[in-house]
């Protein structure tokens, strides 16, 4: 268990972090531009969870020994994560409701107003596509579902990393 403790003071652990949140980030793109696939509201959110985790893995590998890095970023990527998880499963339940007055889908992303990601960069933030819709769909799961496991995945690795620290009585 030592040794997964040890991992957030390897610079390469928070740099595999990051690579897989910019793979991701780079597949929805191309998901988006490619495959013409448009993103919703919900996608967008989702999205921005990723760009938590690829800061995280930033922050993380700038200087892993230092606490306040990793504090910085171990907060940042279980926020990230958890959170992504949670959309992604909302997502779902809205994809899965038959009722169509049941949800609604906003337009525009509820950034904060001194930060309005949608209008400084429409290309990356701005919501096209309508959150019911199902448009793709690997080994019979969609796309939110699929972004449910990830998340999951990085919320499972984050919580066995952070749970190894404390049993092993480092600090974070």
């Amino acid at each position: 268990m030592s040794w997964l403790a040890e991992l957030a003071n390897k610079r390469t652990p928070w740099v595999l972090l990051a690579l897989t949140a910019l793979a991701f980030e780079i597949t929805a793109l191309f998901f988006q531009y490619s495959m013409g696939l448009e993103p919703c509201i919900m996608c967008i959110y989702q999205r921005t969870a990723m760009l938590g985790l690829l800061a995280a893995g930033i922050i993380g590998a700038i200087n892993p020994h230092a606490v306040t890095c990793r504090l910085i970023a171990f907060a940042t990527w279980g926020i990230s994560a958890i959170w992504g998880y949670f959309i992604a499963k909302e997502h779902i339940a809205m994809q899965n409701n038959t009722d169509p007055f049941a949800f609604s889908c906003a337009f525009e992303p509820n950034f904060p107003s001194f930060m309005p990601l949608h209008e400084w960069i429409p290309h990356f933030f701005a919501a096209t596509g309508d959150c019911g819709n199902i448009d793709w769909q690997f080994a019979s799961m969609s796309m939110p579902a699929w972004m449910e496991v990830i998340f999951a995945a990085y919320s499972i690795v984050f919580v066995g990393v952070l749970a190894s620290r404390l049993l092993v009585k480092k600090s974070l």
